[in-house]
């Protein structure tokens, strides 16, 4: 029976993918009014453009930023026209203190069909090879881009299981492979295991968990900026620069950002995915949003075997 499971999954998932699509048509989808979600990371990028769009659907929306008083949500609140539905709050998941503080407001300002969604947003990213970063670069992107959605995640689970509501991740394709930026790698890899273990958790709930991955929408973020050979190399230690020299910095520099000016400017996309995820009566477990090229890495990532994947990647790099 066993020998005969590899054949029998793939014609299962077939037979199962017609049903879930009548499922999705057949269902209605939510009624935003009345309902509240709360997003991090919202100064810029994908925050910023999910919060306009929500708010414009009718959601009551607490739009978590960095700086609340920066040009990002200041142009937030303009955009937003002023009304009461969108909030703008200081919030650095980083901060526990910031955390609790919001969700004081949250439960301040609740609507009549209370909290619908969280989404878990919020992230930094950098570029550089494993010895080239310090051990203080390390903690704070595990606290930023993984603690940091845990920690709102655990603040608001209450919440969210009281009202049956929906929480949304930011993930990447980059969860899969790396092409320079292991340290965003290694992160996004960790958010999507702590997913899948909320989401099967959740299910009992009535809690549905969504998980997006972008590809390249570098331009569309301020996530990553472009990083001069000279700002790398001065950033190493001693240790480093005894193995790497100048010219190899700049080559690997001229690399990354080759690939940021390549990324899509159309964050749009991206957003039309995380309202999906927060509308739709029967929403994905992951959304990926990528380019075919990028979707063909992820799949050869996926089923080929390691030494497969490596050579991919390394004749990549050697470009």
């Amino acid at each position: 029976m066993w020998a005969a499971a590899p054949l029998l999954l793939p014609l299962l998932l077939l037979l199962l993918l017609p049903l879930a699509r009548l499922r999705r048509r057949g269902a209605a989808r939510l009624e935003p009014a009345g309902r509240a979600v709360l997003i991090t990371g919202c100064d810029s990028g994908f925050g910023h453009l999910l919060a306009l769009r929500l708010h414009r659907l009718g959601f009551t929306v607490f739009a978590g930023c960095l700086c609340p008083g920066g040009d990002g949500a200041r142009r937030l609140q303009r955009e937003a026209g002023g009304a009461g539905r969108l909030r703008v709050l200081r919030l650095d998941v980083t901060r526990a203190r910031d955390v609790r503080a919001a969700k004081e407001l949250v439960l301040s300002h609740l609507p009549e069909r209370g909290f619908w969604g969280l989404v878990n947003n919020a992230g930094i990213s950098t570029f550089g090879e494993t010895g080239w970063l310090p051990m203080e670069t390390y903690e704070k992107f595990a606290d930023v881009n993984l603690l940091g959605s845990i920690r709102t995640t655990l603040a608001f689970l209450p919440l969210l299981r009281k009202y049956k509501g929906r929480i949304v991740f930011m993930s990447s394709i980059i969860a899969y492979f790396t092409l320079g930026n292991g340290i965003y790698s290694m992160t996004k890899a960790a958010i999507e295991k702590f997913c899948d273990a909320l989401r099967l958790e959740m299910k009992k709930f009535g809690v549905q968990v969504c998980i997006i991955q972008p590809g390249n929408y570098a331009r569309s973020t301020k996530i990553q900026p472009p990083l001069s050979a000279e700002e790398i190399w001065s950033e190493l230690s001693e240790e480093e620069k005894a193995v790497y020299n100048k010219e190899y910095v700049q080559e690997r520099a001229n690399f990354f950002n080759s690939i940021l000016s390549e990324g899509s400017p159309n964050g749009n996309e991206v957003v039309d995915a995380m309202v999906d995820a927060l509308t739709s009566p029967a929403p994905k477990a992951r959304y990926m949003v990528a380019k075919l090229k990028e979707k063909v890495l992820v799949f050869v990532c996926a089923l080929f075997p390691t030494v497969v994947m490596d050579s991919v990647l390394s004749y990549a790099l050697s470009k």
